[in-house]
């Protein structure tokens, strides 16, 4: 069976408005930032957030807010302990966080093994070709700077299999506005219950709310489900920095979508019922196969308000950072006004904010009317 991609969007809507960076910014307290989940998974807060005012629920009840032959598509990557210590031979301390192991390359016997691209934190660079000793007896090799010669990331060439050597000295890199360091509990807490594709250094963190209890809610609620895979990397948390929102460059990441996953969305749509992302990433990555047409490469997509949406429909998401691309995306999804009211109500409702904390369900509007 042949999927076709959709028609290319109309982005011109997007030109009616210079966005600038402080139309996406908002005062949180500290205490409204979740430092660790809730527990069970599916006891988190739920906004139902396609009506103003939004409802108060529980995460639990989402089956009872779906129908019948909506479809779930959840980002089944799996988060590594992406973060890596060593020194360098002069003894400065060096920190490594893959951002992505790079495929080796049978064809070229030349080329080195082991790649990864990986962002560094220390005092000052080493030069090229110098060899990194890493905790835990192994070594890394630094062989450039990528993606281009004065690129922010840097090739490196590990000395055994990256996925080993991350699974058995890596740290889990919990975001930076988490302040315990890992332990073996967020081993499991910030891990999906579906993640089976290695690769990410962050959780698709709308998922995390869902446990097999809620699963089993929606199976029997007739809600069918797909996957798709996106490697969230360490952009994700990076604040956009430009003044105008339209000079801004995203971050690159893989994704991956299954012919299985188009073949349901493409019933989906063919039944009149809706397609519900789990999370930004899925947005991004169904959204990405639409314009494009390629079901696994690279996306740096910006979605920010006035963006035409082709694939989704109901979007499931966490609360996210002031001055983020994913609060642009939200915007984008449930419109500029809708998004600031609802971040209001979460706050003076004391929602949990960020990757431990609670969900809002949305709705898709018109492009127009999300400017």
């Amino acid at each position: 069976m042949t999927i076709h991609p959709l028609i290319p969007p109309d982005t011109s809507a997007q030109l009616h408005h210079e966005w600038q960076l402080e139309d996406f910014d908002f005062e949180l307290d500290e205490h409204l930032i979740a430092q660790h989940p809730s527990s069970p998974r599916s006891a988190s807060k739920l906004l139902d957030a396609r009506s103003d005012p939004a409802q108060d629920c529980q995460f639990f009840q989402l089956p009872d807010l779906l129908q019948a032959g909506d479809l779930l598509i959840f980002n089944d990557t799996q988060v590594v302990k992406a973060r890596l210590f060593g020194e360098k031979s002069t003894g400065g301390q060096v920190e490594l966080l893959i951002e992505r192991v790079l495929p080796n390359d049978a064809s070229n016997p030349s080329s080195a093994p082991n790649c990864v691209v990986a962002h560094m934190r220390v005092s000052k660079k080493p030069p090229l070709g110098a060899t990194l000793t890493m905790h835990g007896n192994f070594t890394a090799k630094l062989l450039s700077r990528w993606p281009t010669a004065d690129g922010p990331l840097f090739l490196l060439s590990l000395s055994e299999d990256p996925f080993a050597l991350m699974q058995q000295h890596g740290h889990l890199p919990l975001p930076p506005y988490i302040h315990h360091t890992d332990d073996e509990k967020d081993a499991v807490d910030y891990q999906t219950i579906f993640a089976k594709q290695p690769g990410a250094v962050a959780a698709p963190t709308a998922a995390l709310h869902f446990d097999q209890s809620v699963l089993d809610g929606l199976r029997q609620k007739g809600v069918e489900t797909a996957n798709v895979t996106l490697h969230v990397g360490a952009g994700t948390f990076q604040p956009v920095k430009t003044q105008r929102i339209a000079d801004h460059q995203m971050h690159a990441e893989w994704y991956n979508i299954p012919d299985e996953t188009l073949r349901a969305i493409e019933r989906c749509k063919a039944r009149g019922s809706r397609v519900l992302a789990v999370g930004t990433t899925s947005v991004r990555s169904l959204e990405s196969w639409a314009q494009t047409g390629l079901q696994c490469a690279d996306t740096n997509i910006f979605i920010t308000p006035g963006f035409q949406f082709q694939v989704v429909d109901l979007l499931l998401t966490n609360f996210h950072l002031p001055k983020s691309s994913l609060l642009m995306l939200v915007s984008a999804f449930c419109g500029f006004d809708h998004m600031k009211n609802i971040y209001q109500q979460a706050i003076e409702k004391q929602y949990r904010f960020f990757s431990y904390g609670d969900a809002m369900l949305l709705e898709r509007v018109n492009p127009l009317e999300s400017l």
